[in-house]
């Protein structure tokens, strides 16, 4: 799933690998998607951006998006995956397909859900909308809006709940928040309202330092690049470490729970559940 270190990391592919390619065609799915969304019919895309040249690539929040030069954006979000096949491509199950002149084809599919959006800058969408405004985690400004949001937050969250749900920050989600727990040393059902400031503050530095690593190694590990490879950054707390790894710091065993529609990974030594 697209999370922010995906984002930026695929962002920054797409800039440098697809800007300037011309669209020859876009072939609609191959089958339906129960939980694919477009807007409009995808069989109406060609017809859009046929002839046009991409000019643009950026992430924000949970959303990659391209930018063609007559006025068209392609936004997707954090349950779409998208691939540079360079020649002839072997993919059969897609769920949408742009090809250009030069022979190359993005290739765009959906495990559970996902967008894939062709706008004309007047995509209107909550999730959307909060993710354009969203400040990165990077940001100078991150640390004053963390707090704000500890303040305006209810106490009885819990840290997983805080960190992932509501688009409070988005593009922070399930996945990059275990690793982000981890080394805070807190549980991801801790009520924040029994977190110190001191606890606090190592929570947001944990934030940002996590989400460099994941974001300068192109990725996790767990999800896969432009060119259809892992990311660099080895999580720590995940499904790939949950049977095959133990807890780095202390070398324990990771536990694995459902909680609040997702999976949580910990380590019930290094992150107690305090009350």
């Amino acid at each position: 799933m697209l999370e922010f270190p995906e984002v930026v990391s695929l962002a920054r592919q797409l800039q440098k690998y697809v800007v300037g390619r011309t669209v020859e065609n876009v072939f609609p799915p191959v089958k339906p998607h129960k939980f694919c969304w477009f807007n409009g019919a995808p069989e109406e895309y060609e017809a859009k951006i046929q002839g046009a040249d991409i000019i643009s690539a950026k992430g924000f929040g949970l959303y990659v998006e391209i930018g063609f030069d007559n006025g068209y954006y392609l936004c997707i979000n954090d349950g779409v995956h998208v691939y540079l096949c360079e020649g002839e491509c072997k993919e059969e199950n897609y769920q949408l397909k742009i090809r250009f002149t030069d022979g190359a084809s993005l290739i765009f599919t959906v495990a559970m859900y996902g967008g894939i959006i062709l706008h004309k800058g007047d995509y209107e969408n909550e999730y959307y909308g909060k993710s354009q405004a969203a400040l990165s985690p990077l940001d100078k400004a991150f640390p004053e809006y963390y707090q704000k949001m500890f303040q305006e937050s209810k106490k009885t969250l819990s840290a997983k709940a805080f960190l992932a749900t509501d688009q409070r920050f988005p593009g922070i989600g399930n996945g990059v928040i275990q690793d982000i727990l981890l080394y805070s040393h807190i549980h991801p059902k801790r009520k924040i309202d029994s977190l110190t400031q001191e606890e606090k503050n190592i929570l947001l530095h944990m934030i940002i330092e996590r989400l460099k690593k994941m974001e300068e190694q192109g990725g996790r590990d767990t999800e896969r690049d432009l060119f259809n490879k892992a990311g660099g950054y080895r999580t720590c707390m995940s499904k790939k470490t949950y049977t095959e790894g133990s807890c780095p710091i202390c070398g324990g065993k990771i536990q694995k729970e459902s909680y609040l529609g997702g999976t949580i990974y910990y380590c019930p030594d290094c992150q107690p559940l305090k009350k």
